[in-house]
Protein backbone atom coordinates (compact mmCIF):
# COMPACT_ATOMS: atom_id res chain seq x y z
CA UNK A 1 0.00 0.00 0.00
CA UNK A 2 1.29 3.51 -0.81
CA UNK A 3 1.89 5.97 2.00
CA UNK A 4 -1.20 7.94 1.12
CA UNK A 5 -3.54 5.13 0.20
CA UNK A 6 -6.99 5.31 1.74
CA UNK A 7 -8.38 1.82 2.00
CA UNK A 8 -10.72 -0.28 4.06
CA UNK A 9 -8.29 -3.16 4.24
CA UNK A 10 -8.64 -3.28 8.02
CA UNK A 11 -12.40 -2.94 8.69
CA UNK A 12 -13.40 -2.41 12.31
CA UNK A 13 -14.54 -5.50 14.16
CA UNK A 14 -18.19 -5.46 15.29
CA UNK A 15 -18.85 -4.46 18.86
CA UNK A 16 -20.60 -7.08 20.97
CA UNK A 17 -23.02 -4.70 22.63
CA UNK A 18 -24.36 -1.66 20.81
CA UNK A 19 -25.67 1.41 22.65
CA UNK A 20 -29.37 2.01 22.11
CA UNK A 21 -29.10 5.78 21.59
CA UNK A 22 -26.62 8.63 21.50
CA UNK A 23 -27.93 11.76 23.21
CA UNK A 24 -24.88 14.00 23.56
CA UNK A 25 -21.62 14.31 21.59
CA UNK A 26 -18.67 16.56 22.41
CA UNK A 27 -16.07 17.38 19.75
CA UNK A 28 -12.46 18.21 20.62
CA UNK A 29 -9.78 20.02 18.65
CA UNK A 30 -7.91 23.14 17.56
CA UNK A 31 -10.99 24.93 16.33
CA UNK A 32 -12.02 28.58 16.30
CA UNK A 33 -8.46 29.94 16.17
CA UNK A 34 -8.67 31.27 12.58
CA UNK A 35 -7.15 28.17 11.00
CA UNK A 36 -9.58 27.51 8.16
CA UNK A 37 -8.19 24.03 7.56
CA UNK A 38 -8.93 22.79 11.07
CA UNK A 39 -12.36 24.39 10.91
CA UNK A 40 -13.08 22.35 7.76
CA UNK A 41 -12.88 19.17 9.80
CA UNK A 42 -15.21 20.46 12.52
CA UNK A 43 -17.72 21.82 10.01
CA UNK A 44 -17.77 18.51 8.16
CA UNK A 45 -18.44 16.34 11.19
CA UNK A 46 -21.01 18.71 12.73
CA UNK A 47 -23.01 18.71 9.49
CA UNK A 48 -22.72 14.93 9.13
CA UNK A 49 -23.80 14.47 12.76
CA UNK A 50 -26.86 16.65 12.23
CA UNK A 51 -27.83 14.62 9.16
CA UNK A 52 -27.55 11.26 10.94
CA UNK A 53 -28.54 12.27 14.47
CA UNK A 54 -30.79 15.34 14.10
CA UNK A 55 -31.88 15.27 17.74
CA UNK A 56 -28.49 14.77 19.35
CA UNK A 57 -27.05 17.47 21.62
CA UNK A 58 -23.58 18.61 20.59
CA UNK A 59 -20.81 20.60 22.24
CA UNK A 60 -17.20 21.46 21.52
CA UNK A 61 -13.95 21.68 23.48
CA UNK A 62 -11.61 23.89 21.49
CA UNK A 63 -9.09 26.71 21.40
CA UNK A 64 -11.67 29.31 20.35
CA UNK A 65 -14.87 28.52 22.25
CA UNK A 66 -16.47 31.95 21.75
CA UNK A 67 -16.06 31.72 17.97
CA UNK A 68 -17.31 28.14 17.70
CA UNK A 69 -20.21 28.68 20.10
CA UNK A 70 -21.42 31.69 18.13
CA UNK A 71 -20.94 30.06 14.72
CA UNK A 72 -22.76 26.78 15.42
CA UNK A 73 -25.02 27.74 18.31
CA UNK A 74 -23.61 25.02 20.56
CA UNK A 75 -22.03 25.04 24.04
CA UNK A 76 -18.24 25.38 23.81
CA UNK A 77 -15.56 25.10 26.48
CA UNK A 78 -11.88 26.18 26.42
CA UNK A 79 -9.38 23.40 25.82
CA UNK A 80 -6.98 24.67 28.49
CA UNK A 81 -6.85 27.00 31.46
CA UNK A 82 -6.03 30.59 30.59
CA UNK A 83 -2.37 31.44 31.22
CA UNK A 84 -1.36 34.20 33.61
CA UNK A 85 -0.45 36.93 31.13
CA UNK A 86 0.55 39.34 33.84
CA UNK A 87 3.22 37.12 35.36
CA UNK A 88 6.77 38.10 34.42
CA UNK A 89 9.22 35.46 33.32
CA UNK A 90 12.77 35.12 34.57
CA UNK A 91 14.32 34.78 37.99
CA UNK A 92 12.01 34.93 40.97
CA UNK A 93 12.26 34.35 44.69
CA UNK A 94 11.36 30.97 46.24
CA UNK A 95 8.25 32.56 47.73
CA UNK A 96 7.30 34.00 44.35
CA UNK A 97 7.81 30.62 42.73
CA UNK A 98 5.58 28.91 45.32
CA UNK A 99 2.88 31.52 44.89
CA UNK A 100 3.04 31.18 41.13
CA UNK A 101 2.91 27.40 41.37
CA UNK A 102 -0.10 27.56 43.68
CA UNK A 103 -1.91 29.94 41.34
CA UNK A 104 -1.21 27.71 38.34
CA UNK A 105 -2.30 24.60 40.28
CA UNK A 106 -5.55 26.29 41.34
CA UNK A 107 -6.20 27.45 37.78
CA UNK A 108 -5.66 23.92 36.43
CA UNK A 109 -7.85 22.41 39.15
CA UNK A 110 -10.66 24.88 38.44
CA UNK A 111 -10.42 24.21 34.72
CA UNK A 112 -10.45 20.44 35.35
CA UNK A 113 -13.60 20.69 37.45
CA UNK A 114 -15.26 22.76 34.73
CA UNK A 115 -14.13 20.25 32.11
CA UNK A 116 -15.63 17.37 34.08
CA UNK A 117 -18.95 19.21 34.39
CA UNK A 118 -18.93 19.99 30.67
CA UNK A 119 -18.35 16.36 29.65
CA UNK A 120 -20.59 14.77 32.28
CA UNK A 121 -23.56 13.03 30.68
CA UNK A 122 -21.95 12.85 27.22
CA UNK A 123 -22.09 9.62 25.24
CA UNK A 124 -19.26 10.34 22.78
CA UNK A 125 -16.05 12.38 22.97
CA UNK A 126 -14.86 12.76 19.38
CA UNK A 127 -11.53 14.05 18.07
CA UNK A 128 -12.41 14.83 14.42
CA UNK A 129 -9.37 14.92 12.16
CA UNK A 130 -6.57 17.53 12.06
CA UNK A 131 -2.94 16.75 12.86
CA UNK A 132 -3.31 16.83 16.63
CA UNK A 133 -0.94 13.93 17.36
CA UNK A 134 2.15 16.12 17.33
CA UNK A 135 4.42 17.98 19.75
CA UNK A 136 7.08 19.81 17.74
CA UNK A 137 5.32 23.20 18.11
CA UNK A 138 4.11 22.90 21.71
CA UNK A 139 6.21 20.25 23.49
CA UNK A 140 4.58 17.67 25.72
CA UNK A 141 2.85 20.40 27.78
CA UNK A 142 0.74 21.39 24.76
CA UNK A 143 -1.31 19.19 22.44
CA UNK A 144 -0.19 15.83 23.91
CA UNK A 145 -1.12 16.91 27.43
CA UNK A 146 -4.46 18.44 26.40
CA UNK A 147 -5.48 15.30 24.53
CA UNK A 148 -4.41 13.12 27.45
CA UNK A 149 -6.20 15.31 30.00
CA UNK A 150 -9.51 15.41 28.14
CA UNK A 151 -9.41 11.73 27.19
CA UNK A 152 -8.87 10.89 30.86
CA UNK A 153 -11.77 13.09 31.94
CA UNK A 154 -13.97 11.47 29.28
CA UNK A 155 -12.96 8.09 30.67
CA UNK A 156 -13.90 9.18 34.20
CA UNK A 157 -17.27 10.40 32.89
CA UNK A 158 -18.00 7.07 31.21
CA UNK A 159 -17.91 8.77 27.80
CA UNK A 160 -16.63 6.75 24.82
CA UNK A 161 -13.69 8.36 22.99
CA UNK A 162 -13.41 8.24 19.21
CA UNK A 163 -10.39 9.51 17.26
CA UNK A 164 -11.36 9.90 13.62
CA UNK A 165 -9.21 10.39 10.49
CA UNK A 166 -6.38 11.82 12.59
CA UNK A 167 -2.96 12.90 11.34
CA UNK A 168 0.21 12.16 13.30
CA UNK A 169 3.79 13.30 13.77
CA UNK A 170 6.32 14.44 14.45
CA UNK A 171 6.29 13.47 18.15
CA UNK A 172 9.74 14.08 19.63
CA UNK A 173 9.57 14.00 23.42
CA UNK A 174 9.28 10.61 25.21
CA UNK A 175 6.64 12.01 27.56
CA UNK A 176 4.62 13.27 24.57
CA UNK A 177 4.65 9.76 23.18
CA UNK A 178 3.42 8.27 26.45
CA UNK A 179 0.63 10.85 26.74
CA UNK A 180 -0.52 10.29 23.17
CA UNK A 181 -0.34 6.51 23.37
CA UNK A 182 -2.38 6.60 26.58
CA UNK A 183 -5.10 8.70 24.96
CA UNK A 184 -5.15 6.41 21.91
CA UNK A 185 -5.42 3.30 24.08
CA UNK A 186 -8.55 4.66 25.76
CA UNK A 187 -10.35 5.29 22.46
CA UNK A 188 -13.06 2.82 21.48
CA UNK A 189 -12.47 3.73 17.83
CA UNK A 190 -9.44 5.07 15.98
CA UNK A 191 -8.76 5.84 12.34
CA UNK A 192 -6.01 7.73 10.52
CA UNK A 193 -6.16 10.08 7.55
CA UNK A 194 -3.32 8.29 5.73
CA UNK A 195 -1.32 5.13 6.07
CA UNK A 196 1.80 7.12 6.94
CA UNK A 197 0.13 8.42 10.12
CA UNK A 198 -0.88 4.92 11.14
CA UNK A 199 2.63 3.61 10.58
CA UNK A 200 4.11 6.59 12.40
CA UNK A 201 2.00 5.81 15.47
CA UNK A 202 3.16 2.20 15.24
CA UNK A 203 6.77 3.43 15.11
CA UNK A 204 6.44 5.07 18.54
CA UNK A 205 5.34 1.78 20.07
CA UNK A 206 1.55 1.80 19.78
CA UNK A 207 -0.12 -1.29 18.31
CA UNK A 208 -2.74 0.01 15.89
CA UNK A 209 -4.09 -3.49 15.19
CA UNK A 210 -7.13 -3.27 12.96
CA UNK A 211 -7.39 0.54 12.99
CA UNK A 212 -8.54 1.65 9.52
CA UNK A 213 -7.35 4.46 7.26
CA UNK A 214 -9.95 6.93 5.97
CA UNK A 215 -9.52 10.21 4.06
CA UNK A 216 -9.31 13.63 5.67
CA UNK A 217 -12.74 14.65 6.99
CA UNK A 218 -12.78 17.76 4.81
CA UNK A 219 -13.59 15.48 1.87
CA UNK A 220 -17.03 15.03 3.49
CA UNK A 221 -17.95 18.71 3.61
CA UNK A 222 -21.60 19.13 2.56
CA UNK A 223 -22.18 19.51 -1.16
CA UNK A 224 -24.25 22.61 -0.42
CA UNK A 225 -21.02 24.30 0.68
CA UNK A 226 -18.88 22.97 -2.18
CA UNK A 227 -20.37 24.28 -5.41
CA UNK A 228 -20.77 21.97 -8.40
CA UNK A 229 -20.40 24.86 -10.83
CA UNK A 230 -18.01 24.63 -13.76
CA UNK A 231 -14.53 26.08 -13.41
CA UNK A 232 -14.10 29.70 -14.59
CA UNK A 233 -14.33 30.35 -18.31
CA UNK A 234 -12.11 33.38 -18.97
CA UNK A 235 -9.68 34.33 -21.71
CA UNK A 236 -6.82 33.10 -19.48
CA UNK A 237 -6.86 30.67 -16.55
CA UNK A 238 -6.94 32.36 -13.13
CA UNK A 239 -4.19 31.03 -10.86
CA UNK A 240 -4.62 30.80 -7.09
CA UNK A 241 -1.39 31.22 -5.14
CA UNK A 242 -1.53 30.34 -1.46
CA UNK A 243 0.90 31.31 1.28
CA UNK A 244 2.05 29.86 4.59
CA UNK A 245 4.10 31.14 7.53
CA UNK A 246 7.00 28.87 6.64
CA UNK A 247 10.29 29.27 8.46
CA UNK A 248 12.04 26.01 7.67
CA UNK A 249 11.71 22.52 9.15
CA UNK A 250 12.04 23.76 12.74
CA UNK A 251 11.40 27.46 12.29
CA UNK A 252 15.08 28.36 12.57
CA UNK A 253 17.84 29.80 10.43
CA UNK A 254 20.16 27.26 8.89
CA UNK A 255 23.72 26.90 10.16
CA UNK A 256 24.98 29.27 7.48
CA UNK A 257 22.44 31.97 8.38
CA UNK A 258 20.15 31.24 5.44
CA UNK A 259 16.58 32.44 6.08
CA UNK A 260 14.02 29.88 4.75
CA UNK A 261 11.16 32.37 5.11
CA UNK A 262 12.83 35.04 2.99
CA UNK A 263 13.90 32.41 0.45
CA UNK A 264 10.30 31.18 0.22
CA UNK A 265 8.98 34.72 -0.30
CA UNK A 266 11.55 35.54 -2.96
CA UNK A 267 10.83 32.39 -4.93
CA UNK A 268 7.07 32.91 -4.65
CA UNK A 269 7.50 36.44 -5.98
CA UNK A 270 9.65 35.15 -8.85
CA UNK A 271 6.99 32.62 -9.82
CA UNK A 272 4.17 35.17 -9.59
CA UNK A 273 6.21 37.53 -11.78
CA UNK A 274 6.50 34.73 -14.35
CA UNK A 275 2.74 34.17 -14.24
CA UNK A 276 2.03 37.85 -14.80
CA UNK A 277 4.59 38.04 -17.59
CA UNK A 278 2.68 35.25 -19.33
CA UNK A 279 -0.69 37.00 -18.80
CA UNK A 280 -2.08 34.73 -16.06
CA UNK A 281 -4.24 36.60 -13.50
CA UNK A 282 -3.24 35.73 -9.92
CA UNK A 283 -5.59 35.45 -6.94
CA UNK A 284 -3.90 35.45 -3.51
CA UNK A 285 -5.06 32.83 -0.98
CA UNK A 286 -4.49 31.97 2.66
CA UNK A 287 -5.41 29.11 4.97
CA UNK A 288 -4.78 30.58 8.41
CA UNK A 289 -6.08 34.09 8.95
CA UNK A 290 -3.88 34.84 11.95
CA UNK A 291 -0.55 33.67 10.55
CA UNK A 292 -0.90 33.85 6.76
CA UNK A 293 -2.19 37.43 6.61
CA UNK A 294 1.26 38.75 7.50
CA UNK A 295 2.89 36.47 4.92
CA UNK A 296 0.50 37.60 2.21
CA UNK A 297 1.21 41.22 3.08
CA UNK A 298 4.98 40.62 2.99
CA UNK A 299 4.63 39.00 -0.43
CA UNK A 300 2.48 41.85 -1.77
CA UNK A 301 5.05 44.37 -0.52
CA UNK A 302 7.87 42.40 -2.16
CA UNK A 303 5.95 42.39 -5.43
CA UNK A 304 5.37 46.12 -5.02
CA UNK A 305 9.11 46.75 -4.78
CA UNK A 306 9.39 44.97 -8.12
CA UNK A 307 6.63 47.13 -9.60
CA UNK A 308 4.15 44.25 -9.61
CA UNK A 309 1.76 45.18 -6.81
CA UNK A 310 -1.17 46.06 -9.07
CA UNK A 311 -0.45 45.09 -12.68
CA UNK A 312 -3.77 46.55 -13.87
CA UNK A 313 -5.80 44.40 -11.53
CA UNK A 314 -4.15 41.12 -12.49
CA UNK A 315 -3.16 40.49 -8.85
CA UNK A 316 -6.41 39.92 -6.95
CA UNK A 317 -6.03 40.28 -3.19
CA UNK A 318 -9.48 40.10 -1.59
CA UNK A 319 -10.14 39.61 2.10
CA UNK A 320 -10.65 36.04 3.34
CA UNK A 321 -12.29 36.00 6.78
CA UNK A 322 -14.11 32.67 6.82
CA UNK A 323 -14.26 29.20 5.30
CA UNK A 324 -17.09 30.39 3.07
CA UNK A 325 -14.91 33.27 1.78
CA UNK A 326 -12.10 30.87 0.95
CA UNK A 327 -14.39 28.49 -0.95
CA UNK A 328 -15.99 31.38 -2.82
CA UNK A 329 -12.58 32.53 -4.03
CA UNK A 330 -11.46 29.01 -4.94
CA UNK A 331 -14.55 28.68 -7.13
CA UNK A 332 -13.20 31.57 -9.23
CA UNK A 333 -9.81 29.95 -9.78
CA UNK A 334 -8.69 27.47 -12.45
CA UNK A 335 -5.45 26.09 -10.96
CA UNK A 336 -4.24 26.28 -7.33
CA UNK A 337 -0.64 26.37 -6.10
CA UNK A 338 -0.50 26.28 -2.31
CA UNK A 339 1.50 25.19 0.75
CA UNK A 340 -1.70 24.96 2.87
CA UNK A 341 -3.14 21.45 3.21
CA UNK A 342 -6.82 22.36 3.17
CA UNK A 343 -6.40 24.94 0.41
CA UNK A 344 -5.39 21.90 -1.62
CA UNK A 345 -8.22 19.65 -0.40
CA UNK A 346 -10.89 22.30 -1.03
CA UNK A 347 -9.49 22.94 -4.51
CA UNK A 348 -9.57 19.20 -5.21
CA UNK A 349 -13.20 19.01 -4.12
CA UNK A 350 -13.93 21.72 -6.67
CA UNK A 351 -12.12 19.58 -9.31
CA UNK A 352 -9.27 22.06 -9.66
CA UNK A 353 -5.79 20.95 -10.74
CA UNK A 354 -3.35 21.63 -7.91
CA UNK A 355 0.37 21.97 -7.29
CA UNK A 356 1.51 21.40 -3.71
CA UNK A 357 4.43 23.14 -2.03
CA UNK A 358 5.11 20.47 0.57
CA UNK A 359 6.57 21.04 4.05
CA UNK A 360 5.05 17.98 5.76
CA UNK A 361 4.61 14.35 4.75
CA UNK A 362 0.82 14.74 4.84
CA UNK A 363 1.10 16.56 1.49
CA UNK A 364 3.17 13.78 -0.04
CA UNK A 365 0.74 11.13 1.25
CA UNK A 366 -2.25 12.99 -0.18
CA UNK A 367 -0.70 13.51 -3.61
CA UNK A 368 0.61 9.94 -3.78
CA UNK A 369 -2.89 8.63 -3.09
CA UNK A 370 -4.29 10.82 -5.88
CA UNK A 371 -1.61 9.70 -8.35
CA UNK A 372 -0.45 13.33 -8.49
CA UNK A 373 3.01 12.93 -6.98
CA UNK A 374 4.55 14.80 -9.93
CA UNK A 375 2.67 17.89 -8.77
CA UNK A 376 4.11 17.82 -5.25
CA UNK A 377 7.27 19.90 -4.76
CA UNK A 378 9.27 20.48 -1.58
CA UNK A 379 8.96 24.05 -0.33
CA UNK A 380 12.47 24.02 1.16
CA UNK A 381 14.94 24.66 -1.62
CA UNK A 382 12.06 25.17 -4.05
CA UNK A 383 13.18 25.02 -7.67
CA UNK A 384 11.22 27.75 -9.48
CA UNK A 385 12.08 26.32 -12.88
CA UNK A 386 10.68 22.95 -11.79
CA UNK A 387 7.56 24.66 -10.45
CA UNK A 388 7.12 26.47 -13.76
CA UNK A 389 7.46 23.20 -15.67
CA UNK A 390 4.86 21.51 -13.48
CA UNK A 391 2.52 24.45 -13.95
CA UNK A 392 2.81 24.30 -17.74
CA UNK A 393 2.01 20.58 -17.58
CA UNK A 394 -1.01 21.22 -15.34
CA UNK A 395 -2.38 23.78 -17.80
CA UNK A 396 -1.89 21.42 -20.74
CA UNK A 397 -3.49 18.42 -18.95
CA UNK A 398 -6.12 20.36 -17.00
CA UNK A 399 -9.18 18.59 -18.42
CA UNK A 400 -7.81 15.11 -17.75
CA UNK A 401 -6.72 16.18 -14.26
CA UNK A 402 -10.17 17.53 -13.45
CA UNK A 403 -11.83 14.28 -14.47
CA UNK A 404 -9.40 12.18 -12.45
CA UNK A 405 -9.63 14.45 -9.39
CA UNK A 406 -13.43 14.49 -9.43
CA UNK A 407 -13.59 10.70 -9.49
CA UNK A 408 -11.13 10.35 -6.62
CA UNK A 409 -12.97 12.90 -4.46
CA UNK A 410 -16.24 11.06 -4.99
CA UNK A 411 -14.50 7.88 -3.87
CA UNK A 412 -13.24 9.63 -0.74
CA UNK A 413 -16.71 10.95 0.06
CA UNK A 414 -18.13 7.43 -0.17
CA UNK A 415 -15.39 6.10 2.09
CA UNK A 416 -16.15 8.75 4.70
CA UNK A 417 -19.87 8.05 4.45
CA UNK A 418 -18.99 4.45 5.33
CA UNK A 419 -17.07 5.65 8.38
CA UNK A 420 -19.90 7.90 9.53
CA UNK A 421 -22.32 4.99 9.14
CA UNK A 422 -20.07 2.87 11.36
CA UNK A 423 -19.95 5.56 14.03
CA UNK A 424 -23.39 7.18 13.91
CA UNK A 425 -25.54 4.81 11.91
CA UNK A 426 -27.15 5.50 8.55
CA UNK A 427 -28.83 8.90 8.01
CA UNK A 428 -32.07 9.04 9.95
CA UNK A 429 -31.38 5.74 11.70
CA UNK A 430 -30.28 4.95 15.25
CA UNK A 431 -26.67 5.43 16.25
CA UNK A 432 -24.51 2.35 16.19
CA UNK A 433 -21.52 1.83 18.40
CA UNK A 434 -18.06 1.85 16.87
CA UNK A 435 -15.72 -1.07 17.11
CA UNK A 436 -13.49 -1.70 20.08
CA UNK A 437 -9.88 -2.35 19.16
CA UNK A 438 -8.14 -3.98 22.07
CA UNK A 439 -4.77 -4.27 20.32
CA UNK A 440 -3.51 -0.92 21.70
Amino acid sequence: MNDGEHALTHPPRPREKQPAEVKKIVFFGLFGQQNLGNDCSLHAIIEQTRIRLPNVETGCVCTGPEEIGARYGIPAFPMYAKPDKGRKRGKESPIGFLIGFAVRAWREWSHGVGAWKFLKGSDMFIVPGTGLLVDHTTGYRGYPFYLFKWSLIARWCGCRSLIISIGAGPIDHPLSRWLIKSALSWASYRSYRDDFSRRYIESIGFKTGGDPVYPDLAFSLPKSLISEQRHPQGPRPVIGVGVVDHSGPRGQLTSCGHDPYRDYLNKSATFIAWLLEHDYPVRMLLGDIKYDSRVKQDLIELLGKQGLNDCEGRIINEKIASLEDLISQLERIDIVISPRFHNIILALMLSKPVIVLSHHYKFDSLMDALDLADYCLAIDGLDVNRLTERFVEAVKDSEALRTSIKGKCEEYRRALDHQYDLIFGEPGGPARGPSRDVSG
